[in-house]
């Protein structure tokens, strides 16, 4: 049944009007869908491959949503996620949860990472917190400090002091992402104004079937740290719209969901300092950075969470029935 709904993912179609949306949808009826909604899903009602599927589907007639339907759109796994999550997710439909999931991450495990869906496909996205990747010396004051930053979705990022071996990988077990997808991983970060020696480094992506399989490397990509004159360069980096920045350190494919996948930052020949890293995210080629909303943010009492060192604090509040 898992195999069956990635591979109709592309045909589960669905949609939204405008914020006051909420009152007409529609969507293929099932997983397996019938000839007849096939064949409107196929037409040129849909052409526009690029827009978000919830957008596509303002081109469809005929087809009325339930709960059930908008509960298909969601991954298989959505009540373990958002049972992980820091803050208690509420929402009064499914098509509320899923809006909520394409619009705002949420954090999950402690703090540890945030998870959102990719709103053109509804596939996963993940991004892992600093404090969760591996840096070398990054537990020795002299070469990193941790700190907090008011626009960042974790409690702590992590700034360079200064160091010769940069090293930082981040991982993912490949089971939590979507199946039969290509994917790709990105640095998140900043330059500080006195940044030095971070005109270049090299990005590597390995499937790890074995915790101990260190060696299986894949050649490296040459990565640019600083956003260049010209946007058009290959793997040039991007300005999010959360104020960070992102640049790919490779790309890989979930056909197989087996192990762990780790994407991995590393420059080795001169000093550098001024590099603040946020987290590394994976998500589907192609898709959209998110930015962590603050709307609907609500201030909770000290207590175990803040023990956590956990500073964002998102509820989501119940929206009315249309």
């Amino acid at each position: 049944m898992y195999n069956n709904y990635c591979d109709n993912w592309e045909r589960l179609v669905k949609a939204v009007f405008d914020r006051d949306k909420l009152k007409q949808l529609a969507l293929a009826p099932s997983r397996e869908p019938s000839t007849r909604s096939i064949s409107r899903a196929s037409s040129s009602s849909i052409s526009s491959a690029n827009s978000p599927i919830h957008e596509q589907i303002l081109r469809l007639e005929g087809f009325t949503v339930n709960e059930p339907d908008w509960e298909r759109l969601l991954p298989p796994d959505y009540e373990n996620i958002i049972s992980r999550s820091v803050n208690r997710v509420t929402y009064a439909t499914k098509n509320d949860l899923y809006l909520s999931l394409c619009e705002s991450p949420i954090l999950l495990d402690g703090g540890k990472m945030s998870f959102h869906l990719d709103k053109r496909t509804g596939k996963k996205c993940y991004m892992i917190g600093a404090k969760e990747l591996k840096i070398t010396w990054g537990d020795i004051p002299k070469y990193w400090e941790w700190k907090s930053q008011i626009d960042s979705r974790f409690s702590i990022v992590a700034k360079l002091l200064e160091v010769w071996w940069l090293d930082i990988r981040g991982k993912i077990e490949a089971k939590m992402l979507s199946p039969n997808t290509h994917y790709a991983a990105y640095l998140v970060y900043r330059l500080a104004k006195n940044f030095k020696g971070l005109g270049s480094a090299n990005g590597m992506i390995k499937f790890l079937i074995h915790e101990d399989d260190a060696d299986a490397e894949k050649p490296a990509t040459t990565l640019r740290l600083q956003p260049p004159k010209d946007t058009n360069s290959q793997n040039a980096v991007m300005r999010r719209p959360d104020g960070w920045m992102e640049v790919a350190m490779g790309h890989f494919y979930t056909d197989k969901g087996v192990g762990m996948v780790e994407a991995r930052l590393l420059e080795t020949n001169c000093w550098k300092r001024g590099l603040i890293v946020e987290g590394i995210e994976f998500r589907p080629l192609n898709a959209d950075s998110v930015i962590f909303s603050k709307k609907n943010v609500k201030k909770v009492k000290k207590g175990f969470l803040s023990k956590l060192g956990i500073s964002q604090k998102v509820i989501y509040k119940k929206t009315k029935k249309m």
